[in-house]
């Protein structure tokens, strides 16, 4: 997507320095108004407002621009609050102050259609996924596994099992520039998304 339109909604539509930072293009809205270009936002970047419930916030924003994905953004992040967000239908969910560098990493995630769970919480969920038996359909662990070097078997194993990419290089002794270079073609071969994905493909909830 080229020159894509970043929203930033808040309750006095501000728009803080690291979101002008990251996308020097983007525009501001008060919650409750419409961008003053008139333009449909290729992403909705929501900034929580304390004491109001969240699904009410993110429901209301959607229904401004039912088109635009919307990542949540919050002053006191919490893995809680971002399933709260997750579960209302929001792409994505980061602290109101990550700097520039996280927010355009973010960014390209929704974009593609994937979702920024955040690595806590990915963590979190990927070991819950990697704790439920389910019988998985025959071959296809063999299916994933012959389309990946050895060294990207480890790692998407790994992966699987809710390492971080830190914890990834110090298990298989290689640097994270290094597991960040096989995740990526892991994902490319396997055609998923994000960690997520791979961790049902890896556990058989997904045929490749």
């Amino acid at each position: 997507m080229s020159n894509p339109l970043h929203c930033f909604m808040s309750l006095r539509g501000d728009l803080l320095p690291r979101w002008r930072d990251a996308f020097p293009q983007a525009a501001s809205t008060a919650a409750g108004e419409k961008v003053s270009r008139g333009d449909t936002p290729s992403l909705l970047w929501l900034r929580l407002q304390a004491g109001l419930p969240v699904a009410k916030q993110i429901e209301a924003a959607r229904r401004q621009y039912p088109e635009a994905p919307i990542v949540v953004l919050s002053d006191q992040s919490s893995d809680d609050e971002a399933l709260d967000c997750f579960a209302v239908g929001a792409r994505g969910y980061c602290n109101t102050h990550a700097v520039p560098e996280l927010l355009r990493r973010v960014a390209d995630v929704v974009l593609q259609g994937g979702l920024w769970i955040g690595e806590a919480l990915m963590q979190r969920l990927l070991q819950g996924t990697a704790r439920i038996p389910v019988s998985a359909p025959a071959g296809a662990s063999s299916d994933w596994s012959a389309l990946l070097t050895e060294r990207e078997r480890q790692v998407a194993l790994a992966v699987a099992e809710g390492a971080s990419n830190k914890e990834i290089a110090r298990q298989l002794g290689i640097t994270e520039r290094t597991v960040k270079a096989h995740t990526g073609a892991i994902f490319e071969k396997l055609g998923v998304r994000d960690r997520m994905q791979l961790s049902l493909v890896v556990h058989g909830r997904r045929s490749c």
